[in-house]
């Protein structure tokens, strides 16, 4: 196997450059939340199949823009997902989200552009306003399970005044 000076990896080809140029957000109205680019590029596509407080179930198609140069699901949108799903596992209407404080994530394999994926994240616990979760990405048609992380968060905690 040929090894790669880490320089040569890390510079921009034309092909990269086009790609990142082309990218095209149109911005959608929407009449319930004004969404920021970030969630617009990000997010967008998630497909909540089953939501109860602690745990959710989500549906994912992997979109061209969350690949890499080589068709996979980039490392980068995975922890994207694992901070999100995370996140949402304890969503509770009418409070501030929580802020992530630590994520640990095992990349197991790979899932290429098109590849349906089935998300799910549950509660581990919670100590005062510091919560855990446990996120697994799995292949909804093999099972083959993609990445699994373990995220920590933190939510302020509601005003008792």
């Amino acid at each position: 196997m040929e090894s790669k000076n880490p320089r040569e990896y890390l510079q921009v080809t034309r092909q990269d450059s086009d790609r990142v140029t082309g990218v095209n957000i149109s911005r959608q109205q929407s009449t319930e939340a004004n969404l920021s680019f970030y969630e617009e590029f990000a997010i967008r596509g998630i497909q909540v199949d089953h939501f109860q407080p602690g745990s959710i179930s989500c549906s994912f198609v992997v979109p061209p823009r969350l690949t890499d140069r080589n068709g996979y699901l980039a490392v980068g949108a995975i922890a994207n997902l694992v901070d999100k799903i995370g996140a949402m596992a304890f969503y509770e209407k009418e409070t501030a989200m929580p802020l992530s404080v630590d994520m640990s994530i095992s990349y197991l394999s790979t899932a290429k552009l098109d590849d349906e994926l089935e998300i799910n994240s549950n509660l581990l616990g919670r100590k005062g306003a510091y919560h855990g979760t446990h996120v697994v990405l799995k292949k909804k048609t093999t099972g083959e399970m993609i990445a699994e992380g373990r995220h920590s968060l933190f939510r302020k905690p509601k005003s008792k005044i």
